[in-house]
């Protein structure tokens, strides 16, 4: 039998224990009413002569008056707290999140009250912390895809004035291209965020050379890297895992474009191997706030709140869904002027 059966025939025992202590109360309070009426003569006494209908039919109605009345004065014990319960689900539905369960009576200690009261609150807060992240999102989202698209228009516009130089018009056109660019980037981002989001299962998993994965992702951004003085530190062997090669790549790829975007000129790669496969991505600079870290992973969330730092807030919330596919973990750890990416995986 299992925890939810045993649950409901131990809720149904003391239902039933509940109203046979009703009853027998009701029948030993109306056995000694009769007995007092008796004493005081308002009716005959009790013996061998007492007419047993007409003694069996008072003592039942004062049983079911004396059984009546203890029920209405029990049963507002358990409703009491159910109508404070569905007030509380009426002000959830009307959108106030705030609200919480805050049992004061007896039955808080009870454990499946303890536990009903639990779950309400946790759904309240999550659901308040939805309302956050949606808020944040049209925030975000609004101001990272209107950004390039006015960039754009403007300087179309300039091209279309003319009266400009060679020298200009291309630095024009390449502001348009880098701009169209960064809004396709964007618009994939979101796409391929989508797409891991209502996947539920891991499929073309084949075993392939995680270390050069990792040396071919960082060539990949070079572009990125190549005019900044920016030291490199590979430390790791040859590994090889089992995955799906295309999602991982994009993990790594935003892991090291985030480090690139925020270093001040050092970024550690690291590989280690015992039950699970450990890869750290490492960046000297600026720092994240404590209470900005558990934020990091939600979508456009950009610790960066002026926005004036590139980036839209899609890349770590990627990268966490492919990781969890994987039933792997990622996590940050932020020290003075040193940020720690790690993400574990299973071999």
């Amino acid at each position: 039998m299992n925890k939810k059966h045993k649950g409901r025939l131990r809720l149904s025992l003391l239902i039933s224990v509940f109203v046979f202590c009703i009853i027998v109360v009701a029948v030993v309070v109306a056995f000694g009413l009769v007995n007092l009426l008796a004493y005081t003569g308002i009716i005959i006494s009790i013996n061998e002569e007492t007419d047993p209908v007409t003694l069996f039919i008072f003592m039942g109605i004062v049983s079911l008056i004396v059984g009546l009345g203890a029920s209405l004065a029990a049963g507002k014990i358990p409703i009491k707290p159910m109508y404070r319960l569905i007030d509380q689900i009426d002000r959830l539905a009307s959108g106030d999140f705030k609200v919480r369960l805050k049992p004061s009576n007896a039955l808080s200690s009870h454990p499946a009250v303890e536990k009903a009261v639990d779950s309400f609150n946790r759904m309240a807060e999550q659901l308040e912390n939805t309302q956050m992240l949606r808020q944040d999102f049209i925030n975000n989202f609004s101001h990272e895809f209107k950004t390039p698209i006015v960039s754009i228009a403007g300087f179309a516009k300039l091209l279309k004035k003319g009266n400009l130089s060679d020298e200009q018009k291309n630095e024009y056109l390449d502001i348009i291209e880098s701009e169209s660019l960064r809004l396709s980037a964007m618009a994939t981002n979101v796409l391929n965020l989508t797409k891991v989001e209502n996947q539920t299962i891991l499929t073309d998993i084949t075993e392939y050379n995680l270390s050069e994965q990792l040396r071919n992702s960082i060539l990949l951004l070079e572009s990125k890297w190549a005019d900044r003085d920016i030291e490199f530190d590979l430390g790791f062997d040859e590994h090889y895992i089992k995955a799906n090669k295309e999602l991982l790549r994009e993990v790594w790829i935003n892991l090291l474009d985030n480090a690139i975007k925020h270093t001040d000129g050092y970024i550690a790669v690291r590989v280690t191997e015992d039950d699970k496969l450990t890869i750290e991505v490492e960046n000297t600079g600026s720092s994240i706030p404590k209470d900005k870290q558990t934020r990091i992973f939600d979508k456009f969330y950009q610790s960066d709140e002026s926005h004036s730092s590139e980036g839209n807030g899609i890349g770590l919330a990627l990268a966490k869904r492919i990781v969890e596919l994987h039933k792997g973990s990622i996590g940050v750890k932020s020290e003075e002027n040193r940020v720690t990416f790690k993400v574990k995986l299973p071999k």
